[in-house]
């Protein structure tokens, strides 16, 4: 498992929420955070952590791209 799969949020509104799920074979949340527009969270994938879901207007960047989560315009 690549350890160096980083992720960065930035909220475009206030109350996105971050939530990090399990791996394995029961997928559970086990993680949540919130993030208020204009704040950036820096998210890794662990052993841990094999999936994130983003809720709210963000913009997110990783090694493969930019995403935009939320309504499209």
């Amino acid at each position: 498992m690549a350890q160096n799969d980083y992720v960065v949020i930035r909220a475009e509104e206030d109350g996105v929420h971050v939530i990090g799920l399990t791996r394995g074979d029961d997928t559970k949340f086990h993680h949540a955070e919130k993030l208020d527009n204009g704040e950036v969270m820096i998210a890794q994938f662990t052993d841990n952590t094999s999936a994130m879901k983003i809720r709210g207007k963000a913009e997110i960047q990783t090694a493969h791209g930019v995403a935009h989560s939320g309504p499209k315009k």
